[in-house]
C-alpha cells in the first residue's frame, strides 16, 4: 500500500491507518460490514412500476443494473434517527447535511434474482477539508457484492457531510450538444415511492418545507441514485442488445424537482457519456458508461 507520498507503507502502519479510518467514520454512521440479502424479484417489479415500464434493462431473470441499490437497505431503529431523516451521527452532530457525491459500479457478471447474496463494506477513506461554507468530509466507501462465492458487482461510494451549504442559487446553462435527450418530470408521488423503495428517509426528497426552510431549497430535490439510474437506463435505451461493464457518475449541483428537466447522451469510445440538465439548462449530474 501506498503511503500518498511515493513510499510504501509497512504492515503495522497500514493496520494503524485503517484503524484510524474506521474510527473517524463511525461517527459518521459508516462503519465496515458484512451483510445478506435476497435479491427480490418484486423489488424490481416495483422498481419497473416507478420507470412505468413493462420491463428494466438486463438480462431476463437477473438483477438490472444498478438494482443492488433496492437491496442491502439500513434498518436504523426510528429512535436512531435524526431530523433530517438520516441515521443520527453521534459523533458529529455539527455535519447537518450529507450528499451520495459519487461513484463507480463495475458490473462483474448477472447476478440471479431469488438468489442470496452477501455484501462487504470496507470504509476506504476519510478526509476532513475547509470549504466556503464551512468544513467538509469525504468518505469513500466501497462494497463488494458476490453470488454463490462468485463477485458480481463491485462499487466505490463517495459520500460528503457539510457542515453548511453555499446558498441556493441558478447555475450556469451547459454549452454540451446532446445527441439523444429525453425530458422527465417526476413528481411528489415519484420521489416518495423512489424513498420508499431505498427505505431512504432524507425529508428532502418529500417534505417541501423541511426542504425550503430548514436545508435552503426552492423545492423538493431528485435522488442522486434515482438521477443516476435514470441516466443509465437511457444510455441503455439505445443499445439493448448491449449490457454495461462500468458505470460511473458525479453530482455537480442538486436536481429540484417540480420542473421538467432532460437526460442528455452523447456517443464516446466504448459507451457513452450521459448528463442530467436542469429547467435553467444547468447541468446537475454527470456519468459514463462503459458497455460490453
Amino acid at each position: 500500500m501506498d503511503d500518498g507520498k511515493g513510499g510504501a507503507m509497512t504492515n503495522v502502519e497500514t493496520e494503524a491507518s485503517r484503524t484510524r479510518i474506521a474510527a473517524q467514520a463511525a461517527a459518521f454512521a459508516l462503519v465496515d460490514q458484512h451483510q445478506e440479502d435476497m435479491f427480490s424479484a418484486s423489488a424490481v417489479e416495483r422498481l419497473a412500476a416507478l420507470f412505468d415500464v413493462d420491463r428494466l434493462p438486463g438480462e431476463p431473470g437477473a438483477l438490472p443494473p444498478l438494482g443492488h441499490w433496492l437491496h442491502f437497505l439500513p434498518a436504523d431503529r426510528q429512535s436512531r434517527m435524526g431530523a433530517d431523516g438520516h441515521p443520527l451521527r453521534d459523533g458529529a452532530s455539527t455535519f447537518l447535511r450529507r450528499m451520495w457525491a459519487g461513484g463507480e459500479v463495475q458490473f462483474l457478471e448477472p447476478a440471479p434474482l431469488g438468489e442470496k447474496a452477501v455484501r462487504r463494506t470496507v470504509v476506504e477513506n476519510f478526509e476532513r477539508k475547509n470549504g466556503k461554507a464551512g468544513a467538509l468530509v469525504f468518505v469513500t466507501v466501497s462494497h463488494v457484492i458476490s453470488v454463490a462465492g462468485r463477485d458480481a458487482i463491485s462499487e466505490r461510494q463517495d459520500i460528503v457531510f457539510l457542515e453548511n451549504a453555499p446558498p441556493y442559487s441558478a447555475g450556469k446553462a451547459s454549452d454540451r450538444t446532446s445527441q439523444f435527450t429525453q425530458v422527465v418530470d417526476p413528481d411528489i408521488v415519484a420521489l416518495f415511492r423512489y424513498s420508499a423503495l431505498t427505505f431512504n428517509g432524507h425529508r428532502i426528497h418529500y417534505d417541501l418545507d423541511y426542504a425550503r426552510d430548514v436545508e435552503g431549497y426552492p423545492g423538493l430535490l431528485v435522488h442522486g441514485p434515482y438521477q443516476a439510474t435514470m441516466l443509465l437506463y437511457h444510455a441503455l435505451a439505445r443499445c439493448p442488445e448491449r449490457s454495461p461493464l462500468r458505470f460511473s457518475f458525479r453530482a455537480v449541483r442538486p436536481l429540484v424537482a417540480g420542473k421538467p428537466f432532460q437526460l442528455c447522451l452523447a456517443e464516446r469510445e466504448g459507451g457513452y457519456e450521459m448528463w442530467s440538465l436542469d429547467a435553467d439548462g444547468a447541468e446537475c449530474m454527470r456519468a459514463e458508461v462503459d458497455l460490453a
